[in-house]
């Protein structure tokens, strides 16, 4: 039977419309389903701490100063051709086109720049900065003790009793490790770790393992704090095992649903789980039990910083070593009655809610004195400004890091993708209104 051309073009017209229609839904569906997820910052916009946000910040300023002197100490006579500082910027975290000049002009009181005979522009550390990098090596030593002992205690918590040094060099400035913590300092503790090459010629990575396990340490800090054990009071006889300890709450100020979903925090409050110092292997992922002993990890860890806080970076690689969920910023944000995550800047960094008040921690390792220390000689002209709100960051930022005596003088610190002062002041003005925080107790959820 023949098809008249008027009945075919109709067909091919619904054929192409039909085809065209599909692939629009099937773009659209698949938009949808890509961005069903939402980001992080997303997710956590309504859910910021102000005063935390201005302990990042804090933190931020002076991880650039302490990067500078560990540069100028690995120089002979501690002094560096201003040349060779440009391949430092990232580790420095400032990237082009400020000017490291400039950046450096802003602390006086710490560096100092002058003109060899050939013109060769130097940086050096001013005899203030000297007398300040001796007392930071004083004290790291004073504390020396302390710290082996956190890392026997990470060591105790992982998998197969030992993690690669690479790793825990991550976390040597949080836990107060010496710069020569590889070659000498982990020498200095054969009773509670030695370094192993386990898997030559495959691995060619330096790992530090367990030397004995000491039941003394299997205790976390929060058991100490429930049942009120003192320091240096050990348990020989102490074997780890199920806990049902709830962790101390601290909600942000907009928090306004609490009774709301008070019944399923209870609940998950007085789960039990396994102490992160007991065998984990058994845990199913993803279970209740699985995720709660994570949190407890996460706890511990962030209890043995001495900021009690630690990019977030830094604890996804210990994923496996501590059976850490894959999702574990997720789990971070969920439960920010426990944790704060800051998203400031290129790395985020999560906060042991109930170490701060306000921007400040309640007990202050000596070393956060020192760099208190430190930061009230950093980036300022003429009288020292205390950072206080998100109004007074904005002037510190600008006037005392950017403001400049010659047209080119343009530095200020990195405030990160799509940190600017504006977004700060935007975040203050969150302080007043409603959270929306729906998704976020998911967690308690059986």
């Amino acid at each position: 039977m023949s098809q008249s051309p008027l009945n075919s073009n109709c067909r091919v017209l619904f054929t192409n419309d039909f085809i065209h229609g599909c692939s629009t839904l099937r773009s659209y569906v698949q938009r949808r389903w890509m961005t069903s997820s939402k980001r992080v910052q997303d997710r956590s916009r309504n859910k910021r701490v102000p005063d935390l946000e201005i302990a990042t910040e804090k933190y931020k300023v002076i991880s650039k100063i302490l990067h500078l002197f560990e540069i100028l100490k690995g120089e002979p006579e501690n002094i560096i051709p201003l040349r060779n500082l440009d391949q430092h910027r990232k580790q420095i975290n400032l990237p082009k086109p400020h000017k490291i000049s400039d950046f450096l002009r802003k602390s006086p009181k710490l560096f100092e720049l002058y003109k060899d005979q050939r013109g060769v522009v130097w940086c050096g550390m001013t005899e203030k900065a000297e007398e300040l990098v001796k007392e930071e090596e004083e004290i790291i030593e004073k504390h020396s003790e302390k710290a082996a002992e956190y890392v026997t205690r990470m060591l105790m918590m992982s998998v197969d009793k030992r993690l690669p040094l690479d790793k825990i060099a991550h976390l040597r400035r949080d836990f107060g490790l010496p710069m020569d913590f590889r070659k000498n300092w982990v020498h200095n503790y054969p009773e509670n770790f030695k370094v192993v090459k386990p898997f030559k010629p495959y691995d060619e990575g330096e790992y530090l393992e367990l030397v004995s396990w000491k039941p003394g340490w299997a205790i976390t800090e929060l058991e100490k704090t429930v049942f009120g054990i003192k320091e240096g009071q050990n348990d020989c006889g102490h074997v780890p095992g199920l806990l049902s300890l709830a962790f101390p709450l601290k909600f942000p100020a907009t928090y306004k649903k609490v009774y709301r979903y008070g019944g399923k925090i209870d609940h998950f409050q007085k789960r039990e789980y396994l102490s992160p110092y007991a065998d984990a292997s058994g845990l199913k992922a993803g279970s209740p039990e699985f995720d709660k002993r994570a949190v407890a990890v996460m706890h511990e860890l962030l209890g043995f910083t001495i900021e009690k806080r630690l990019v977030t970076d830094y604890l996804t690689h210990f994923r496996r070593e501590f059976v850490l969920p894959q999702k574990l910023m997720r789990l971070l944000l969920k439960h920010f009655g426990i944790f704060y995550v800051s998203e400031r800047g290129k790395r985020f960094s999560a906060f042991l809610n109930q170490a701060y008040d306000g921007s400040e921690l309640i007990e202050k390792h000596p070393l956060v004195l020192w760099k208190e220390k430190v930061l009230s000689l950093v980036g300022y002209r003429g009288k020292k400004k205390k950072i206080e709100s998100f109004e007074d960051l904005s002037d510190f930022d600008d006037d005392a890091l950017r403001g400049s005596d010659s047209e080119d003088d343009h530095v200020q610190l990195e405030l990160g993708q799509d940190e600017t002062t504006h977004s700060l002041e935007n975040a203050s003005a969150t302080d007043g209104s409603e959270m929306e925080i729906e998704e976020v107790c998911s967690a308690y959820n059986d």
